[in-house]
């Protein structure tokens, strides 16, 4: 799979991950490589980008582990993102269906 292609729905299920739930960032990570093949060096450069570009916001919270943990939290501006992420894969994966179920 193209590597850009695929860094885009990395980003678009990693927003969406965070949008359900706080997350730490190796429980992204964990998440995500159960289903669909990923690992840290994809992850964080995009966590950072989309921290960046305020889609997140930071929480430390401590743990009874030691150091606190570095949890990730959507912001509005991420809510936003993620719903036109949502949109335009939605609407690409029709095309895509159209085209894969009609002959041509």
């Amino acid at each position: 799979m193209n590597s850009q292609f695929k860094k885009g729905i990395v980003e678009m299920c990693i927003l969406k991950l965070i949008n359900d739930k706080k997350m730490y960032g190796y429980e992204v990570i964990d998440t995500l490589s159960r289903i669909i093949d990923v690992s840290e060096n994809t992850v964080y450069p995009i966590l950072r980008r989309l921290t960046t570009s305020g889609y997140f916001d930071i929480q430390m919270e401590e743990t009874p582990y030691g150091a606190p943990r570095k949890y990730y939290v959507t912001t509005q501006a991420g809510k936003d993102a993620l719903k036109q992420y949502q949109d335009e894969w939605s609407s690409f994966l029709s095309g895509v269906m159209k085209i894969m179920e009609e002959p041509q």
